[in-house]
């Protein structure tokens, strides 16, 4: 068994890049300190940060241009000749993670994730969104979206319980661990509580008509990660993240069930074995985060009860170093 962490190491594990200025380094002297500045067809605001090691591998077409000095950049140009920029970006995106994928310089493009994500906060013409692979998105720095749900009930006795799944040991993200009773991946072309609403039912076999009528949206955790060991890509990715959690009050009639290979199982666990499997890091590491945010929100963790508490809200809500709206 691991040694007992605390809720803020849980924390810091989600957002575990170091807490430095992200929009100095593609100033920084040293370049393997550094990272690229990405920017997409007339806006001057970088939507990623890119590693050098990812920019040096990565089989870049006549789309981008690069510059190596400071402050070190990668631009998308624009291709649209004064028509649908998103359009053009997307192409130009697709077209050089299809050369990377090819050349098998990435682990993260052996992934099986066919959906794409969308580029928070782009401007472009043409009304549609930009996005690029899912798969791809931690090796263009750009923030990413989640939904996160977690299912909980009251016994007769008034005692609160939390729908726990464990993922499947196949899995190649985090096998084995504890996670949210229903998360993924938003698409690009969905909101987050569609995402929600689809993976409710192939996760847990819950009823489209139920979650739609009784979830409920309690806010956004934000956070930096850099990739680690079991996320199954590229180690030290800049990876901004965004997680819309939701909350989702059942009966005790209410019993959540696998209809994918993703889960193994679910387990109705009290506050305290929830609380005991956080601090062994059991779960799935920015499902811990969502399920300190639930305790918070619910009254578990307080002030009163605990040393980091303010330590606690202030990093589960830290500012993106990426653009969140095209404005």
């Amino acid at each position: 068994m691991s040694p007992l962490k605390t809720f803020l190491d849980l924390v810091k594990a989600t957002d575990n890049y170091p807490l430095v200025d992200i929009p100095r380094l593609p100033y920084a002297p040293d370049r393997s300190a550094s990272l690229y500045q990405l920017f997409l067809p007339n806006d001057p605001r970088p939507h990623g940060f890119i590693l050098p090691s990812v920019v040096d591998r990565m089989p870049w077409t006549s789309d981008f241009s690069i510059s190596h000095s400071i402050p070190r950049t990668v631009q998308l140009r624009d291709a649209s000749d004064g028509a649908d920029t998103a359009a053009a970006c997307n192409a130009a995106f697709k077209k050089v993670i299809d050369a990377a994928g090819e050349a098998q310089v990435f682990a993260n493009l052996q992934r099986v994730w066919p959906e794409d994500y969308k580029v928070l906060g782009a401007r472009c013409s043409g009304g549609s969104r930009v996005q690029l692979l899912r798969a791809a998105a931690g090796l263009f720095g750009i923030s990413c979206r989640g939904a996160h749900m977690t299912v909980y009930t009251y016994t007769a006795a008034g005692e609160l319980k939390i729908w726990v799944p464990r993922r499947s040991r196949e899995m190649m993200t985090w096998p084995g661990k504890l996670d949210t009773t229903v998360a993924g991946g938003v698409r690009a072309e969905e909101s987050p509580f569609e995402c929600i609403v689809h993976e409710a039912d192939e996760e847990a076999s819950l009823p489209g008509a139920l979650v739609r009528k009784h979830t409920k949206p309690v806010g956004v955790i934000t956070y930096v990660a850099e990739s680690a060991a079991g996320s199954g890509g590229e180690l030290g990715l800049c990876v901004p993240d965004v997680l819309y959690c939701y909350d989702l009050e059942v009966g005790q009639d209410v019993i959540p069930k696998p209809q994918d290979n993703e889960v193994e199982g679910f387990y109705l666990m009290s506050v305290d074995q929830v609380k005991e499997s956080l601090l062994r890091e059991e779960f799935k590491t920015n499902c811990a985060s969502v399920m300190i945010d639930f305790f918070i929100r619910h009254g578990v963790i307080t002030d009163d009860n605990e040393p980091d508490y303010l330590d606690i809200v202030t990093r589960l809500h830290r500012p993106l170093p990426v653009p969140t709206t095209p404005f």
